[in-house]
């Protein structure tokens, strides 16, 4: 074969790349713009005016369940509502709208959530449109804990205003789901109309404790326990791998803590992994000292299930998973690995960190078994104190980059659960350096990147 013909076949395998890589992108734009469609709900009202934009940027599902109750009060008034994530948000819809709620919560330091990261990206990065026409209303979710307390919610205040558009009234900021503040914005609309859909929150009621155990005994860190509960009356309500069960403290009530669940409905009970916390003083925290020391089995807790949407496998059923975590983040992916287990999928790739193996292999007979049956293609535990230099996650990630890439570009979905400090932040910087940007963008916009992080 003459240095012609190479020549020849190079070019012309280069343009066979090039049109696979157009087409490639086209179709995941098609899919990402028939996915935005599909997201968002419309909800009737009794007049022919344009539909107000029902907008939620979540990160755990409270954001999408007020706005779920939102649309829905404004339905009940005569108002059609059209209910979208931020995501799903392009700058040409915004312009077309007249009147536009904003449910924004807040992401650690003042990032946005998950829910509106393409969003902030694709649309407030850029020059701000011109929405001279545009009314529109903020609710910043978010936490005095942290110190640039609804920062993703006042950023996106600041640039609607930047934009042109007009304020409905002053934005409603809410510490912890403080009822006086979202009393504010719901009387903003009419009367809450009642209803069971299971977008909305349940009420709290009693559910038993019937077994409690630790894990990682001898362990450096601090004690975490296997907890299963059951409901003290009624039979056992409904939920999903990827959702969350909430818990409430009779001494702050204004404060229930979520927990990510470790089961699924089939196994009979809910299951929870609790790590205790000690404060400086030596007293425990207030709901997981309740949850490991002070209930007794047989014992009642104040509960609710939450449903995590953003958590959860819909979408992903039918793609591989590479599952991300450490610490008591192993709950949220234990219930999909549960989950998987019962459908039969077996191309599951679990990454996993923790101190030591010795004390904190946490459900070890159970993954090892996963591993050994084939639900775990691929399992790697990273113990970061089992040698002299600090080895965590993210690193085993970089070190494992080439298998990586293929199970992303093979259709892969990751999902990551566990401590948002250190762990998660980690973990994104090493997926974007592997991966790179532009498909971060694409996973994260289509549904293929997913966490619930603490």
């Amino acid at each position: 074969m003459n240095d012609l013909t190479l020549r020849a076949l190079g070019a012309g395998s280069t343009v066979v790349a090039y049109a696979a890589l157009c087409a490639s992108i086209y179709m995941r734009e098609r899919r990402r713009q028939a996915a935005a469609a599909r997201d968002a709900v419309a909800l009737s009202g009794s007049g022919d005016e344009p539909p107000v934009l029902v907008l939620f940027a979540s990160q755990t599902g409270q954001a999408e369940a007020i706005a779920w109750q939102t649309a829905r009060q404004l339905s009940a008034a005569g108002m059609p509502a059209r209910l979208m994530e931020l995501n799903t948000l392009d700058a040409p819809t915004l312009a077309a709208a007249r009147r536009a709620l904003f449910i924004a919560s807040t992401y650690g330091e003042g990032d946005a959530p998950d829910g509106a990261s393409v969003f902030a990206e694709r649309v407030m990065m850029n020059s701000p449109p011109k929405l001279p026409s545009l009314r529109y209303a903020v609710l910043a979710l978010g936490d005095r804990q942290y110190a640039n307390f609804c920062g993703f919610g006042r950023a996106l205040d600041e640039w609607l205003l930047a934009t042109g558009a007009k304020r409905e009234f002053d934005r409603i900021e809410v510490d912890n789901s403080d009822p006086a503040a979202l009393a504010a914005w719901q009387a903003q609309w009419g009367d809450t109309p009642a209803t069971d859909d299971s977008a909305t929150t349940a009420s709290f009621t009693q559910w038993r404790l019937i077994a409690r155990e630790r894990l990682n005994q001898g362990s450096a860190g601090a004690p975490v326990f296997h907890l299963g509960l059951v409901p003290q009356a009624g039979a056992m309500p409904h939920w999903v791998s990827g959702d969350l069960a909430q818990v409430a403290v009779a001494s702050d009530p204004a404060r229930p803590r979520d927990y990510s669940i470790s089961s699924v409905h089939a196994d009979g009970e809910l299951q929870l992994l609790v790590r205790q916390e000690q404060h400086s003083d030596g007293t425990l925290g207030a709901a997981s000292g309740l949850l490991t020391s002070t209930l007794s089995i047989g014992d009642t807790v104040a509960l609710r299930l939450r449903p995590h949407r953003g958590f959860r496998l819909e979408g992903n059923e039918t793609r591989p998973l590479i599952l991300i975590g450490n610490g008591t983040g192993l709950a949220g992916l234990r219930a999909h690995l549960r989950a998987r287990a019962a459908a039969g999928r077996h191309d599951n790739w679990l990454v996993f960190g923790e101190r030591q193996a010795a004390h904190d292999f946490l459900y070890r007979e159970e993954i090892e078994a996963w591993q050994a049956n084939g639900v775990l293609q691929r399992l790697d535990m990273v113990f970061s104190r089992d040698q002299a230099e600090r080895f965590y996650v993210q690193h085993r990630l970089l070190q494992s980059a080439d298998a990586l890439l293929q199970w992303l570009h093979d259709g892969a979905a990751v999902y990551v659960c566990g401590s948002l400090q250190g762990m998660a932040s980690g973990v994104d910087a090493a997926l974007r350096q592997v991966a790179g940007e532009a498909l971060m963008s694409e996973l994260t916009a289509s549904g293929r990147y997913r966490r619930d992080v603490y």
